[in-house]
């Protein structure tokens, strides 16, 4: 999480195993991951609502132009890694945004991760179906 070469704010985001590396520019408010559109990569509305969820909340839609690579994890592990990038890279900006970002939960780290299945069981908690006869 640094300033980025020519004016560009850098930020890492993480969720599940998703991990976004966002590039913040000044600019249309054009959104780019992957070399796409938020539009055309992400195929449901909550996904492209969680990408542009800090600048609705912050009031600085327009005024920044966003790169993404982002690997690993599905549609929501991805977008939640995304948000999480771009607001600390908007925090390196602007380190006022700070308690207006905190009341939001936009720079709290969500470590959740998938409990791993367990031998002798079917899943993670689940047992094999048990037999009486």
């Amino acid at each position: 999480m640094k300033k980025a070469a020519g004016n560009a704010l850098h930020g890492v985001g993480r969720r599940k195993s998703s991990v976004a590396r966002v590039w913040l520019k000044a600019g249309s408010g054009e959104i780019k991951v992957n070399g796409k559109t938020s539009k055309e990569y992400f195929p449901t509305d909550a996904a492209r609502d969680a990408v542009t969820f800090p600048f609705r909340v912050l009031s600085t839609g327009n005024t920044f132009d966003v790169k993404v690579t982002v690997h690993g994890g599905g549609v929501t592990g991805q977008s939640e890694a995304i948000k999480l990038g771009i607001s600390r890279a908007l925090l390196i900006g602007d380190e006022t945004l700070r308690r207006q970002m905190r009341e939001f939960s936009l720079i709290t780290v969500d470590s959740r991760v998938k409990e791993r299945k367990k031998y002798g069981q079917k899943g993670a908690r689940r047992k094999f179906q048990f037999v009486k006869r």
